[in-house]
């Protein structure tokens, strides 16, 4: 199954998840950071892994996206909020909405990633009350993300896209 694995990356995290899903595909696989991705024509399966941002995929991923046609397409993303969060599934389906509809979205993988130290400086200077400003939950949540994505995850994005590949070879278990 040819395989093209794009990903948009700032802080490594998605690149990480990228790089795992590409040892599932191995040789009939390319991948690529976004800003060098090629033509989707002529592949079985693109693979498109962002960052969230404002609750969906950034502006480089969105651009690739909305660009895709006739394909079948998996996602993948990292966030700074909890992967099994209201935000998380919200985020996913914001950037999934992005997609024409002559694509088939056929599967999506998302785990928490490290936040990027400019954005949390940003939001250290808002108000108190703020929905973005740092409190002691938000806080903590930051600290669990800086651990993110470990081992669990890339094995985790590993399972989802074995289980992907095999539906789509007809071999799943």
């Amino acid at each position: 199954m040819k395989t093209l694995i794009v990903y948009s990356s700032l802080t490594g995290n998605t690149r990480q998840i990228a790089e795992a899903i590409y040892e599932i595909f191995g040789e009939q696989a390319d991948l690529f950071p976004v800003e060098k991705a090629p033509s989707a024509d002529g592949y079985d399966l693109v693979a498109v892994g962002f960052w969230v941002d404002r609750g969906t995929a950034d502006k480089k991923a969105q651009g690739y996206l909305g660009g895709l046609r006739n394909q079948q397409v998996a996602l993948f993303a990292t966030l700074g909020a909890y992967p099994d969060s209201e935000h998380a599934a919200k985020s996913m389906a914001n950037a999934a909405a992005l997609l024409d509809e002559s694509n088939q979205v056929v599967g999506t993988f998302i785990c928490q990633g490290k936040v990027d130290p400019r954005l949390i400086e940003q939001f250290k200077k808002l108000p108190e009350g703020h929905p973005h400003g740092l409190n002691a939950e938000r806080l903590a949540r930051h600290q669990e993300a800086a651990k993110h994505p470990d081992a669990a995850d890339l094995n985790n994005a590993k399972a989802v896209f074995s289980e992907i590949k095999g539906k789509l070879q007809g071999t799943a278990l």
